[in-house]
């Protein structure tokens, strides 16, 4: 038996090592162990803390917890160990750690070379340290354990979350279960409107056989007495059809049905708008579901279709589950009661599951629809692979896959050898890495015009700022401000002043100015003679007296 045994606990506020006693005689007496952990005084005679290591942040407790739930072992947990843990000697001396998770135990025997174990008595001494942990750490109380378990246990669900790449299958897998469930409800509506309505038309039925098209004219309609000629060219356009509009207005004329009240009448009519409602609904959804098919899966849709992608992945759980199934289970998917029915009788095994409804199956023979549903769920294995493990979502792929499943379909009906798939996946690759050169091509010229359009709005403030111009006044005020400025002519919207500015001549408005400016520089230079003493009429005639 060894003779020093540690325990190492990790909690959401740190790590604690604690060190088990008199190991022999409780490993003799596990169920008395298993009464004494709840025991805080038996308990503790057996157990007692070593070190506590407690987290610096949250952002470290994070990170601490990633890396134990992935078997790595932390750089701060290896430290604590490497301190806090003596290492054995010999045979005697003998250090054994317990773990409760064995992956965490394996890197840490790898990394510090310390013999760890997850069983015995291990699991029993962890559930006691996690029953008394706030009673063996001083300064720990129940309510700050429950906060950093609670504030952990929050950002460590919201990481996983947000580092699943492939959370967006959630939507389609959503999606086509409604899609499903507004099919069946739209025909079971339609189905009680029809034999609501036809007691009192009941030749509509024939007619309109369609349901979304029966709503909508058991709503238009409603009393079949008040049908008139005038109301046929909105029946033509409810119908897109003027013989069943015309079909409609002899039928009844001379109808077989019953009369009905305003009451029941109304309700037909607010039962036949929410059949309508759903049905208009349905049609925005699997436009939804078609865009969010070519986001996340173009390639499976562009193989199989949209629908029956969609049902394969909700059918798989995920985009990742259905790839990493292989092309057999693909074949079978959706058909398991019947495979294990099969299995247990000893019958036939079913050919197809959820693919017999895309369109090739019903393309092909009889003969041949167990060998194209083989053949076209490899390739929606293929498909799903390349859609899951891809950066960039591209439909290459599924365009050429799906070139080779109707060249198969030739094959089987006329013989011609269709190629092989090493060449055609090579085309597929080169048609992709030209796409992917066009799109860098394509961002980085709209990188570069947004570059240009900043550099050129930071030019144009700089100068505003420069120039002294306000950036509220209008481009009229800057232009009048600019000509006033330069002494040139300005948009005054005076006829006078562009004729003068044809013949030569400065207008008006401009001579006073250029008069008043001359006369304030005239003053300005009498002014600064002033200041040195002399007047101007005395330095005119030095002036004069030198030049002689």
């Amino acid at each position: 038996m060894p003779e020093k045994w540690y325990v190492l606990f990790e909690h959401a506020a740190g790590y604690a090592v604690f060190n088990v006693n008199e190991f022999e005689e409780v490993g003799m007496l596990l169920p008395q162990l298993e009464a004494a952990t709840h025991d805080l005084g038996r308990f503790n005679s057996v157990v007692h803390l070593v070190s506590f290591s407690p987290f610096k942040s949250a952002v470290q407790a994070l990170e601490s917890i990633n890396a134990i739930s992935e078997g790595v072992l932390p750089e701060d947990l290896q430290h604590f160990l490497d301190v806090t843990i003596p290492k054995s000697s010999g045979k005697k001396d003998k250090v054994t750690l317990g773990v409760a998770d064995p992956k965490l135990a394996a890197a840490i025997t790898e990394g510090l070379g310390i013999t760890c174990t997850h069983i015995g008595i291990v699991p029993e001494v962890v559930r006691g340290i996690r029953h008394h942990f706030t009673n063996l750490v001083k300064g720990f109380t129940a309510k700050s354990s429950g906060v950093a378990q609670l504030g952990l246990g929050h950002s460590y669900s919201r990481a996983k979350i947000k580092f699943n790449v492939h959370r967006v299958d959630n939507m389609i897998i959503q999606s086509i279960a409604l899609l499903d469930q507004l099919d069946k409800d739209v025909n079971t509506f339609s189905m009680r409107i029809r034999e609501w309505y036809s007691y009192h038309f009941p030749e509509l039925v024939k007619i309109v056989p369609e349901n979304y098209l029966y709503a909508k004219c058991a709503k238009f309609i409603g009393n079949r007495k008040m049908l008139t000629e005038e109301s046929l060219k909105d029946l033509e356009e409810i119908t897109m059809d003027s013989g069943k509009a015309q079909a409609i207005l002899d039928s009844s004329k001379s109808s077989m049905g019953m009369d009905i009240s305003e009451v029941d009448l109304l309700n037909i009519e607010l039962f036949a708008s929410r059949v309508i409602a759903l049905a208009l609904y349905r049609k925005q959804l699997a436009e939804y579901l078609r865009s969010k098919m070519s986001d996340v899966a173009p390639n499976l849709a562009t193989l199989i279709g949209e629908q029956v992608g969609a049902r394969l992945i909700a059918h798989a759980g995920s985009l990742t589950n259905l790839a990493k199934y292989p092309a057999s289970t693909v074949q079978i998917l959706g058909a398991e009661k019947a495979l294990f029915r099969a299995l247990k009788t000893k019958g036939n095994t079913p050919k197809y599951g959820l693919i017999f409804h895309s369109t090739f199956i019903g393309r092909a023979g009889t003969k041949n629809k167990g060998r194209i549903s083989r053949y076209l769920a490899n390739k929606c294995s293929i498909a799903s692979r390349i859609d899951c493990f891809t950066e960039q979502p591209t439909k290459v792929f599924g365009e050429h896959l799906r070139q080779q499943v109707e060249d198969r379909l030739k094959f089987y009906e006329t013989g011609d050898v269709p190629r092989k798939n090493l060449e055609v996946m090579k085309e597929a690759l080169e048609e992709y890495s030209q796409q992917m050169t066009v799109e860098a091509n394509n961002t980085s010229i709209k990188k570069k015009k947004k570059k240009k359009r900043k550099a050129v709005e930071m030019n144009g403030d700089q100068n505003a700022e420069e120039d002294g111009i306000a950036t509220s006044e209008s481009p009229k005020k800057k232009k009048k401000k600019l000509a006033l400025e330069d002494g040139t002519t300005a948009e005054d919207g005076s006829m006078n002043d562009t004729a003068e500015m044809e013949n030569g001549e400065v207008p008006k408005k401009k001579k006073k100015k250029a008069s008043q400016m001359v006369e304030e520089e005239t003053s300005l230079n009498d002014t600064l003679e002033m200041d040195d003493g002399e007047s101007p009429k005395k330095k005119k005639k030095k002036k004069k007296q030198v030049a002689e």
